[in-house]
């Protein structure tokens, strides 16, 4: 069993859904954070460049890697029509390897979440702290309520730019308050016509973190000046019922 793929069906409804100019305040946020940012800045996990596109738009040196080919197919045909020269590479979280090491480091829209075993993220970690120069920065956003979030089917649509229908059918189908985690089923359809074209499944994992264990966890693997933020103001400590929490921190000096 894949989990997390983002096969065809999958990155064609995260293009359309949120698509190129869509922000959800993190685009705005991370962009003030790095305005003054003059060395590289890495992306894991960049989809379809929705974030990764404003910042090379703002003049920022941004590279980029994601483990789904199809998503990474998305952002190489967006940036071409921007005229922006992306480097981009199919890499994983758990893998990725540059020689050059970066300013900043910048994971956007709870992607870190997708690493659903905690082992893995914390080697993650260790493996984003290397990659940072001395007093390079790692910028991150969590999602506080995903585990407990509703349960209930959920189904939705989209029109392709063919004129199909595309359609995402979820269900939660599994949740572990032990090891943190939610395990869904999304099942993709693409109709053409009245008939089904195409379908997907996908077993879908995400890990729950919470806020004093994310920040005891980054210090453990050497991070410091750390500074948890809620809602996107930044400096701002999170409060019951935000919607996102972000985390910023530095490699020593």
């Amino acid at each position: 069993m894949l989990n997390n793929t983002y096969g065809n069906l999958a990155s064609h409804v995260y293009n359309l859904d949120k698509y190129i100019g869509k922000s959800f305040g993190d685009v705005e946020y991370y962009l003030e954070r790095l305005k003054a940012c003059s060395g590289p800045i890495l992306e894991p996990a960049v989809g379809n460049g929705r974030a990764l596109i404003p910042l090379l738009e703002a003049g920022l040196d941004v590279r980029g890697f994601d483990a789904s080919r199809d998503m990474l197919g998305y952002c190489h045909a967006h940036c071409a029509e921007r005229g922006l020269a992306a480097d981009l590479s199919q890499q994983t979280f758990e893998a990725f390897a540059y020689e050059e090491r970066f300013d900043a480091i910048v994971v956007p829209a709870g992607s870190l979440q997708l690493i659903a075993d905690h082992g893995t993220a914390i080697a993650i970690l260790a493996r984003f702290l290397d990659h940072l120069r001395p007093g390079g920065r790692l910028i991150f956003d969590l999602y506080p309520h995903d585990l407990p979030a509703d349960i209930k089917p959920t189904i939705r649509s989209w029109q392709t730019e063919a004129g199909d229908l595309l359609t995402l059918t979820s269900q939660r189908v599994k949740a572990d308050v032990i090891a943190q985690t939610t395990v869904s089923h999304l099942r993709y359809e693409l109709w053409r016509e009245g008939r089904l074209a195409s379908s997907e499944l996908e077993f879908f994992t995400m890990r729950w973190w919470g806020v004093e264990e994310m920040a005891l966890t980054l210090r453990a693997a050497g991070y410091v000046d750390l500074v948890v933020s809620g809602n996107y103001h930044f400096g701002r400590a999170p409060r019951d019922g935000d919607e996102v929490v972000t985390f910023e921190c530095r490699r020593p000096r």
